[in-house]
């Protein structure tokens, strides 16, 4: 009991007793253990609701979409750590997960955000022709601004992301291709005239768009993100201490080292 005069902390998401766990108001033993997939108890967790089937497959998608990448510079980061400290597995996955932002995995809730706010600017009762409108004028700003279009372009997948279609076909398979996805198709198109290039619509995009559209909360779409890159990184953590590349890559960049006293140009 709080002490008198103060008043209580509350919280809906989970209280442990000394003979029960409680989550979002289900007993976490009997009713969520072997009950629940680790997905549909995120979505509950997040949205304080139980997810459709329809919203857990494409939820999941998502996550598997941005699990791995390739040695990215947050797998180095995770890596590298580990050589420094192979003791501590969660200062290397935490490594890994820093470097989260607006070049890497950020751009899942970037693009949502971006997204929903040219759906806001064109109104619940737009047309076609006032999407594209919208979307136009957002896009002109950004690139008056030289900044990003976020949902559009990649290193890599120059011309095409494969895990764009995919996903766009699974959230059509269950009903769930919504505003977010429809419009990031939109703005893809205007971009590419506004702009004259032709950058495609990448992953992580195409995950925050489809979250959106599956009932997810916008400002926690990077924690999903990083959710679905642990898995990686724990994946590469594991192969890292069967076959370690940071103590080469550690080396390799000491030989290549040209150390001048000055800064270079």
């Amino acid at each position: 009991m709080p002490e008198p005069g103060r008043p209580p902390l509350q919280s809906a998401i989970g209280r442990a007793t000394p003979d029960a766990i409680t989550v979002r108001g289900l007993d976490l033993a009997g009713e969520l253990m072997g009950q629940v997939s680790f997905v549909e108890l995120a979505y509950l967790l997040a949205t304080g609701r139980r997810p459709t089937p329809a919203q857990v497959r494409v939820f999941d998608a998502g996550l598997v979409a941005l699990a791995d990448h390739g040695l990215t510079p947050s797998v180095l980061a995770a890596r590298l750590t580990l050589t420094g400290a192979p003791e501590a597995l969660q200062g290397a996955v935490a490594a890994g997960l820093l470097g989260g932002g607006s070049a890497l995995l950020g751009p899942t809730e970037d693009a949502a955000r971006f997204l929903a706010g040219v759906l806001a600017a064109a109104g619940p009762d737009a047309d076609e022709a006032a999407l594209e409108q919208a979307a136009a004028t957002a896009v002109r700003a950004r690139a008056a601004a030289r900044e990003r279009i976020p949902g559009l372009g990649h290193p890599l997948h120059k011309d095409g992301d494969p895990r764009v279609p995919r996903l766009y076909a699974i959230a059509a398979e269950e009903g769930l291709l919504g505003p977010h996805l429809a419009l990031l198709r939109v703005v893809h198109g205007v971009a590419g005239e506004v702009t004259g290039r032709k950058l495609p619509i990448n992953g992580a995009g195409a995950v925050g768009a489809a979250l959106a559209d599956a009932g997810l909360p916008i400002d926690l779409l990077r924690g999903f993100s990083l959710l679905a890159r642990v898995a990686g990184l724990l994946g590469h953590l594991a192969e890292e201490r069967e076959h370690p590349l940071g103590p080469g890559l550690w080396r390799d960049a000491e030989e290549r080292l040209d150390y001048v006293a000055e800064p270079p140009d």
